[in-house]
């Protein structure tokens, strides 16, 4: 889908919302929402459009949507004062940035991961554009198949910060590579926090445990290694490149055939998995209270789909149970026959008790709200 750039550009001069701007763009939007499939009860809207590459999303302190624009290389704000569950308006807050990805609030900042830095920017409840340029707090690797980074606070107040492989399959040398580490919030003292993780895109924090999606390798076939789920720990090592999980437990992985079936021993199993390449990308735990109680505290994962399956697998939003790991569809409907609609990438509570969904596909976010 292709959008026209200035015309977008002045209408978010003039405050509008960008999907106001582009009726045909509008018009696709809607066609795709409307063969949107949710549970009984709840209904999918279009929130917003136009975008180029939208992926993660992070919710202000006093309720602003902020959203990182991969392709477009800014970090946008979607303000809803008015409490009516559309935008207000499309502002940049930041642009001229590399590949931005992950966002987080924490103290008096936005923390922002590209594809090469963790940048911090001063903030104030209400900012819609920075008031100054960023602090880069952390240099992270580049290169490769991986560029996504993601950023999170734990609360310990410390950062929490994935960055996935340079390659399908293989032994890295740079240690920040299919891992995730802690820094103190400026970004000093960093250390390996879990390692063994391919391409941990999301990453979510519930009763003081951090969760992680991760993407598995490739050429092995349609139906393996699946995508999987992991509880991370302090020094845990979950497989990366010598194991995957398949049916609860670590498998030797002897097409790479590296070290021995013995490593695996000391590898954690996923507590969660979904169809192999489904790419499982941002991740969230539901923390409003619109919704009925069976989903409240479940973690929702946004499925990217899949680009090398001979059936096409993922494209829609899952809901995991973090207990049991059981995994159930939420929105479906993104793929026509074998062809992909759209490709859900990131996932995010909003303050009224709705999930929005980014679509970097379609550049367009949606809204999944329960009851009138």
């Amino acid at each position: 889908m292709i959008f026209n750039f200035t015309r977008s550009r002045a209408c978010t001069l003039l405050g509008l919302a960008l999907l106001s701007c582009s009726p045909a763009a509008q018009a696709a939007d809607d066609s795709l929402v409307s063969s949107l499939k949710v549970p009984a009860g709840f209904k999918v809207s279009l929130y917003t459009g136009g975008l180029k590459n939208p992926r993660l999303m992070a919710v202000a302190p006093n309720g602003d949507l902020f959203v990182s624009d991969q392709g477009a290389g800014r970090v946008y704000v979607f303000p809803d004062r008015n409490k009516d569950g559309k935008p207000d308006s499309q502002q940049t807050f930041a642009d001229g940035l590399n590949q931005p990805h992950g966002l987080a609030f924490h103290g008096d900042f936005l923390y922002v991961a590209t594809t090469d830095a963790v940048l911090r920017f001063a903030y104030r409840s209400g900012d819609l554009k920075a008031t100054g340029g960023p602090s880069k707090l952390v240099d992270l690797p580049t290169g490769g198949g991986h560029s996504t980074r993601t950023v999170v606070f734990g609360p310990d107040n410390r950062m929490y910060v994935a960055s996935g492989s340079s390659c399908n399959v293989c032994e890295e040398s740079d240690p920040k590579r299919a891992s995730v580490w802690v820094y103190d919030a400026d970004g000093k003292n960093g250390q390996l926090f879990s390692s063994g993780l391919r391409n941990a895109v999301g990453l979510a924090w519930k009763d003081g445990v951090l969760y992680a999606s991760n993407n598995g390798r490739d050429n092995l076939g349609d139906n393996i290694p699946p995508e999987s789920f992991y509880r991370l720990k302090a020094g845990g090592f979950y497989g990366w490149p010598y194991c995957y999980t398949l049916n609860g437990t670590q498998v030797y992985d002897k097409d790479f055939g590296r070290k021995t079936a013995a490593t695996c021993q000391n590898a954690t199993a996923a507590f969660a998995t979904v169809t192999a390449h489904s790419a499982p990308l941002g991740i969230n735990f539901y923390s409003g209270k619109a919704f009925p109680a069976g989903y409240q505290g479940m973690l929702f994962a946004a499925l990217h789909g899949s680009w090398n399956r001979s059936q096409r697998s993922g494209d829609k939003v899952v809901m995991i149970d973090p207990q049991s790991g059981k995994v159930s569809d939420f929105v479906t409907g993104f793929l026509d026959g074998q062809t992909s609609r759209g490709r859900p990438a990131g996932v995010v509570s909003a303050p009224d008790g709705s999930l929005l969904i980014t679509d970097d596909q379609t550049g367009s976010i949606y809204r999944v709200s329960y009851g009138n």
